[in-house]
């Protein structure tokens, strides 16, 4: 089953943001608190979303992570996808076809999201999907000193 995340969940979101960041090997950068969560989600101005999967027995067991993007060019609304996890447990059982054909639902633009070039099961999920990467583009990043 998928349904939106609420603020009740969001003890169970940040950990899985901190096992994603330990399974991409990343967990010095992972900062997030549940006050970040609660802000960007849940506040009255809130930027981003989170869709959740959720196994037969009621328990959470991953979730994505977005928010809306337009496209100049095409005219259109899409959505970044930031974060897509399925607990290692519960992968392969369909849980993230299920999010990402529920992202795909919301929008008639673009779907993007990035992978870690290691990540080879992903790679082939996404292709599957019939995703493809964008040749020619090179991401940037400006991070600013944290206070």
């Amino acid at each position: 089953m998928i349904r939106p995340a609420t603020e009740a969940d969001v003890p169970e979101l940040l950990a899985m943001v901190r096992e994603l960041a330990e399974f991409d090997s990343l967990s010095d950068q992972c900062v997030c608190t549940e006050d970040d969560l609660h802000r960007v989600l849940f506040a009255p101005d809130a930027l981003a979303h989170d869709t959740l999967a959720i196994a037969e027995d009621g328990s959470v067991v991953g979730h994505a992570l977005w928010f809306r993007t337009f496209s100049t060019f095409m005219g259109k609304t899409g959505i970044w996808l930031e974060d897509l996890y399925i607990r290692p447990n519960h992968r392969r059982q369909g849980h993230a076809g299920s999010l990402m054909a529920d992202l795909r639902a919301r929008t008639e633009g673009r779907l993007e999201w990035e992978v870690l070039e290691w990540n080879e099961e992903a790679i082939d999920f996404y292709q599957r999907l019939g995703a493809r990467p964008m040749a020619g583009w090179t991401r940037y990043r400006w991070v600013l000193p944290q206070p």
